[in-house]
């Protein structure tokens, strides 16, 4: 099992550092092999994504990512911003499909800003769309000349866009995830006022045709980012657009108690993923030793489960994370009174130790 293992930035460096700890205790054979990504491979070769990196990743069955960005990058060109690397990523290896499971663990409830009514037992998948949308719409931008100068003022723009297999192959994967479910599948668009909408609902719609036993509802974005809020286990399984899941599922994660609990995995029609937490690289906690692994190493669950096909290796790690938030350990972002506060490492190493005592049979 080939894998590329990409920290990236910031916090990213830290976090698959434990990441990569867990994986070494398991009793499976991996090939990691490490690469620069982002800020890191521009400062080191010129560009966020250089061609060594993207053909690792392509080479590899799986990519295991950690963060990328940092202010200090944001006034060179768009292009050559960290951020690049991960929409370069997703394009150059058809990631079409973003998993991102918002699950509420029983001994985080009081971690949320909800009541632990509404969130007790919370278990939301929203599956993104990855490749299309405004943010691979053309053209991305344009300065307005005036009289053959740029004036001062500007305009900038960017295209939304949809074509029907983008639609239609995002909308199957939700169907048949929603099979393994609760049956139950929200297409969350804003079909009332962008056409691009109107066309994604009219797709959705014949695919649920396909699928009878699946119940589906529609609801526009705002109504959801409320409902999210008000109501969110009326919610199983979430499918919308590359933009409105980029935000919906941020949302979801404070649900959670903390965005640093999120994993997220991103898959090909081949199934080879990238695998990363839905959090960004925290410049202002790098080095600090305090931010949260769990949702990169939680990350490396759905890896064993979606890419490598090794379930009962990926309920071992979800089983060890739950044992040591029972055991009251926390990272600064969902710690609370009564919990013991632990650094990156040491919540690492307490997720090795569980996993070492912990064993899933089959049944």
């Amino acid at each position: 099992m080939k894998i590329a293992v990409l920290p990236g930035d910031g916090i990213g460096v830290e976090i698959v550092a434990e990441a990569v700890k867990v994986m070494q205790v398991l009793d499976l054979h991996f090939e990691l092999e490490h690469a620069l990504v982002g800020g890191a491979a521009y400062e080191a070769h010129g560009h966020p994504l250089p061609e060594s990196t993207l053909k690792l990743a392509k080479d590899a069955d799986a990519v295991l990512f950690g963060a990328v960005g940092d202010w200090k990058y944001d006034t060179l060109d768009r292009p050559l911003r960290p951020e690049q690397a991960i929409l370069g990523l997703r394009k150059n290896l058809g990631l079409f499909a973003n998993f991102r499971p918002a699950i509420c663990y029983e001994e985080l409830v009081g971690a949320s800003s909800l009541k632990p009514a509404l969130i007790a037992g919370l278990d939301i998948l929203i599956i993104r769309e990855l490749t299309g949308d405004i943010y691979f719409g053309q053209p991305r931008g344009r300065r307005i000349a005036v009289d053959g100068h740029f004036p001062g003022s500007e305009e900038a723009f960017d295209t939304m866009r949809y074509s029907r297999p983008e639609i239609e192959r995002i909308a199957h994967v939700a169907f048949q995830a929603a099979q393994k479910r609760s049956k139950r599948v929200t297409s969350v668009d804003k079909a009332n006022v962008l056409e691009t909408f109107q066309f994604w609902k009219d797709v959705v719609t014949e695919v649920s045709q396909q699928y009878p036993d699946v119940a589906l509802d529609h609801m526009y974005v705002d109504n959801a980012a409320m409902q999210l809020v008000k109501a969110p286990k009326k919610f199983d399984v979430v499918v919308t657009g590359n933009m409105f899941g980029d935000i919906l599922s941020d949302e979801a994660a404070m649900l959670t108690g903390s965005i640093g609990m999120l994993p997220s995995a991103s898959l090909n029609a081949q199934q080879q993923g990238l695998y990363e937490p839905s959090h960004g690289s925290a410049p202002d906690i790098a080095g600090k030793g305090i931010a949260n692994p769990l949702a990169t190493i939680l990350s490396v669950a759905m890896m064993l489960r979606y890419s490598l096909h090794q379930p009962l290796a990926a309920n071992r790690i979800e089983s060890a994370v739950k044992q040591v938030l029972a055991s009251g350990l926390r990272t600064t972002d969902i710690y609370a009174d009564g919990n013991t506060r632990v650094s990156t490492r040491q919540m690492g190493d307490a997720v090795v130790a569980a996993l070492t005592k912990t064993t899933i049979t089959k049944g």
